[in-house]
């Protein structure tokens, strides 16, 4: 509902429209929420050691799609194809980087591999955030 106000100086100020939910907003939310739930229950499979069918795919998609996701979000500003296609390409990388390291120094498990690359994820995450929330402390000091 859009309401119109008049001010007490007589000049006609008319509200801003309503915003509008994006198209496809609610079946998005609800694939993202399905993609973080099967991701975070992949990493606690693995994490605590559960014996379950479902270990072996949760895991790998947490282990494909937490650096994935944590990628996507520092490279905000690509259109979306390019964005998945790096994103994507760049957690291969992370995970074999991961392996590798672990491998090398004689420290490889499975617990170890995936607390890595959550943590790596994680690290990533916090500062894209981080970023991001002092780019618009300098934008409001200079505006």
């Amino acid at each position: 509902m859009q309401t119109d106000t008049i001010r007490g100086d007589g000049r006609y100020e008319p509200s801003p429209p309503a915003p509008q939910a994006p198209p496809g907003g609610v079946a998005r939310s609800l694939a993202l929420g399905a993609a973080v739930a099967a991701g975070a229950m992949g990493a606690v499979l693995a994490l605590t050691g559960l014996d379950s069918p479902l270990r072996a795919p949760f895991t790998l998609f947490f282990l494909l799609m937490a650096p994935a996701g944590a990628l996507a979000v520092a490279l905000g500003r690509m259109d979306p194809l390019g964005r998945a296609v790096v994103a994507g390409a760049g957690a291969l990388a992370v995970d074999l980087l991961v392996a590798q390291v672990m491998l090398a120094l004689h420290l490889w498990s499975v617990r170890g591999g995936v607390f890595a690359v959550a943590a790596f994820s994680g690290v990533l995450l916090l500062g894209c955030a981080l970023r991001r929330r002092t780019g618009r402390t300098r934008a409001r000091r200079t505006g």
